[in-house]
């Protein structure tokens, strides 16, 4: 199967209680060792991720593909009725990641 989902993000007001909420309900075990504290959870090459909203806004979630081509999934989107959110951008040594949304504005992303 092509473009696999292999990581959802979950971002709000308050990060904190966030990942305490998921930790709770649903046992997962995250490592916020890093300068944003940013909750990361892993199973095999699939992972999730809980934190503060860039903006302080009321959050989202999102699923991040992996896409062999991004810039050709970026441009089918827009064919397609999409557009691009954020441009192919280097994150994290050896991470890109793009955002695009659908015709309706779900934001879906790509590594």
């Amino acid at each position: 199967m092509g473009n696999e989902v292999i990581h959802v993000e979950v971002v709000g007001k308050d990060a904190a209680k966030l990942q305490s909420f998921y930790q709770d309900v649903l046992g997962w075990s995250l490592d916020t060792n890093n300068p944003g504290g940013y909750g990361m959870a892993r199973w095999g090459d699939f992972t999730a991720g809980i934190g503060p909203s860039n903006d302080g806004g009321p959050g989202h979630v999102t699923f991040y593909v992996h896409a062999d081509d991004p810039q050709g999934v970026l441009a089918k989107a827009e064919a397609a009725g999409g557009r691009v959110i954020m441009p192919l951008t280097e994150v994290a040594p050896d991470t890109k990641v793009a955002l695009f949304a659908d015709p309706e504005g779900h934001v879906v992303g790509l590594m």
